[in-house]
């Protein structure tokens, strides 16, 4: 008996969509071979894993080899993630929501951190007291961070703008030091680099505000989410298995930053002792309402579009879902 072409093609798509349904997985979705995560200097956590080798250990069972990546900032992480050359990256929270606007295809699935990581910095010797005085003066940031949004809504809540003063565009190290040499005369700080000249060169921290640091998030592709959920819910474990550690072992968490940023101890434990706050990993109410309003103050200075919805926004970019199962176990 003859087949015709419509005939065969249907059954070979019967064929095909019994064979996905028997393996519990669409027939497209490749095995997972490699996760890529990043590790940062502003992610204590992520230090403790990539030493640990926890990450490794959870996954080699199943052939799956770990890639790890330094991010020196949230804009390389989200630059990584949009790659798609980590599947896990680790942000501040108002910098993953401007990515998202930005059409970077990620979700913000926990919280590694509650930092007050940046805060405004200068000599002694430039005369800047206050935000007031930065006007006409060279600033050093890192645009697509928490500390150039930090800058940003610095300026905005006196008047002033981006265009008011003049900016030097350099990743965290680097604006550190360009202001410990007289290159800049003012830096939008990041720790540790921040408690480094502050503890080493008398650098001053002029304008702090803990509450416009915004959280420090684990974001994964959208992506490997859908694609791989399984990983995602392991991967936080190992991730809650961290963060346990490091807050029942803080001496050890400080060695390992110390180590790794290769600063000094007094250093390493204002980061960690004064700054740094590891007690709560569930993206909840209080990390959206924390977004909501920094989106909100984002679209007055101009860095989400007028037309954005911030409130909408800020629902695409949060699951709960993963950390609320953590919080249960």
């Amino acid at each position: 008996m003859s087949v015709s072409k419509r005939d065969f093609l249907k059954v070979a798509g019967a064929a095909a969509l019994v064979s996905s349904l028997a393996f519990g997985q669409p027939a497209a979705a490749a095995d997972l071979d490699r996760i890529g995560l990043d590790w940062a200097y502003y992610n204590p956590v992520s230090l403790l894993l990539k030493q640990k080798g926890w990450v490794e250990e959870e996954f080699a069972r199943d052939g799956i080899s770990v890639e790890w990546v330094q991010s020196h900032g949230s804009n390389k992480a989200l630059e990584f993630l949009n790659a798609g050359s980590i599947d896990f990256g680790s942000s501040a929270g108002a910098a993953a929501l401007v990515a998202k606007s930005n059409g970077v295809p990620i979700k913000s699935i926990y919280i590694y951190s509650k930092p007050e990581w940046t805060a405004l910095v200068t000599r002694p010797d430039t005369g800047i007291v206050k935000i007031e005085d930065l006007k006409g003066r060279t600033v050093a940031v890192t645009r697509g961070t928490d500390p150039y949004i930090f800058l940003l809504r610095s300026l905005a809540s006196v008047g002033l703008s981006e265009q008011d003063v003049d900016i030097v565009l350099l990743q965290h190290p680097d604006g550190a030091n360009a202001l410990a040499t007289e290159q800049v005369d003012a830096w939008a700080g990041l720790d540790p680099y921040m408690a480094k000249l502050e503890l080493e060169t008398g650098a001053e921290l002029f304008f702090r505000n803990a509450d416009w640091n915004t959280y420090g998030v684990l974001n994964v592709r959208e992506e490997f989410a859908a694609e791989h959920p399984d990983a995602v819910n392991r991967l936080l474990a190992v991730y809650e298995r961290g963060r346990t550690y490091a807050i029942e072992h803080p001496e050890e968490l400080q060695a390992i930053l110390v180590e790794a940023a290769k600063i000094d101890p007094t250093v390493a434990a204002k980061q960690l002792g004064e700054r740094t706050d590891l007690s709560n990993p569930k993206v909840d109410e209080n990390v959206r309402s924390t977004l909501l309003e920094a989106g909100k103050i984002l679209q007055q200075v101009g860095i989400l579009k007028p037309e954005v919805d911030v409130t909408q926004l800020v629902d695409s970019l949060l699951d709960t879902t993963y950390s609320a199962q953590l919080a249960q176990n």
